[in-house]
């Protein structure tokens, strides 16, 4: 079984690659390159399996869930220029792509012990553009 909570949170990035040129950066990310960065409103969707406890008869407390999205997520990342206040995005591009392997990474060390495991991380950037990760592939 699924459980999947929802959190928003805001944020600006740079995508350049600071082994490129401005022009490069500009022809390989578009605007998004803008050296003053741009910002977005981030929906994350985090999606965790498992089977439904028999006494509470849930597959995770959904209370914890959001805690744990608020701390390892949202307090780090919300209202933050990720390029200068959110390692690692100071040497690794934050993309959609990135950013969403980096919320697996930090929500990924919570469910270790747990009933439930971590399933799956979706990041829209925008309303039309989104991101899954389920973690790497073994």
């Amino acid at each position: 079984m699924f459980v999947t909570r929802r959190v928003d949170f805001s944020a600006s990035h740079v995508c350049a690659q600071p082994s490129l040129s401005e022009a490069e950066n500009r022809a390989l990310y578009g605007a998004a390159a803008n050296p003053k960065g741009h910002g977005h409103n981030y929906v994350l969707e985090v999606t965790v399996d498992g089977t439904p406890d028999p006494v509470t008869g849930m597959v995770f407390d959904l209370k914890r869930l959001k805690e744990i999205i608020n701390e390892a997520v949202v307090a780090p990342m919300d209202h933050r220029f990720l390029n200068f206040e959110v390692a690692p995005f100071d040497r690794v591009v934050p993309t959609a792509e990135n950013v969403a392997v980096e919320i697996w990474n930090r929500l990924d060390p919570y469910f270790g012990g747990e009933q439930a495991r971590l399933h799956n991380v979706r990041l829209f950037e925008t309303d039309d553009l989104y991101v899954d990760y389920g973690g790497e592939t073994k």
